[in-house]
């Protein structure tokens, strides 16, 4: 498939260097677009990705408007247009009940998780008006089935759906469409760091296991294979919708 063969411009990708994130670099240019891809801290990763794909990688916080506009700014100039906008990026999410996270705690996370989408979405829309483009938020599952200890996670990405239906209800007048992706249990990602760190033991991952219908982890291919679906003109006629990768999950 090359659905963005041909398209002026580029894809902007954040959380470039991540489990995810790359993987949706990949697939976009796989299939034959441009890529802009901006990431937190990793300069070795970002460095090899930029370099296999032929991509160019900025260091970004989110959480800075006024930076996230920059850089835009900068994107719009180099290439001429945004086509795409990913929203890939977000932080390492702790498994903990609600009770013990600290207000202060939870209001970083809306932070960057919310703040940080409105704060990327905002200052590009005069160029996806122009290109009639489409943004993809990737969330998480657990806003539709919530399983415990997962708040401080399902909390501030609920808000970025929200917000991403937002867009979508007043920006379809000028042909730009909003949509999310909810991965479940992964492979990769944040799943794998949680589980590298003992956040999530076999005992919690066997569990996670036979709550899925499909009883297997999905892996980061399979988000980006739903991303590039609905970012591309396959999925012209789909606007402030969310489409869960759980395995049936939510089901």
């Amino acid at each position: 498939m090359k659905d963005f063969h041909g398209k002026p411009g580029v894809a902007v990708v954040t959380g470039g260097t991540g489990g995810l994130g790359a993987a949706i670099c990949r697939t976009l240019a796989e299939r034959g677009s441009a890529i802009a891809f901006a990431y937190r801290s990793d300069h070795e990763a970002a460095k090899r990705l930029a370099a296999e794909l032929e991509a160019t990688a900025d260091p970004l916080d989110l959480t800075d408007a006024q930076q996230t506009k920059a850089y835009l700014d900068r994107v719009v100039e180099r290439f001429g247009a945004i086509h795409t906008l990913v929203h890939a990026a977000g932080p390492l999410v702790p498994q903990q009940h609600l009770s013990t996270v600290d207000p202060a705690d939870f209001g970083r996370h809306l932070t960057a998780e919310a703040a940080a989408f409105f704060n990327l979405v905002h200052p590009a829309l005069p160029a996806l008006r122009a290109s009639k483009g489409s943004v993809v938020a990737v969330t998480t599952a657990a806003t539709k089935r919530y399983p415990a200890r997962d708040g401080l996670s399902a909390g501030p990405k609920g808000a970025v759906e929200a917000t991403a239906r937002a867009f979508a209800a007043e920006e379809g007048r000028f042909g730009v469409r909003v949509n999310c992706v909810g991965p479940g249990m992964l492979t990769d990602g944040m799943a794998a760091d949680l589980t590298a760190s003992g956040d999530l033991d076999d005992r919690a991952l066997d569990a996670a296991r036979r709550a899925i219908p499909l009883r297997t982890f999905g892996d980061a291919q399979d988000i980006a294979e739903a991303v590039c679906f609905l970012a591309s003109d396959r999925a012209g006629f789909i606007s402030g919708q969310k489409l869960d990768v759980d395995g049936g999950y939510g089901a």
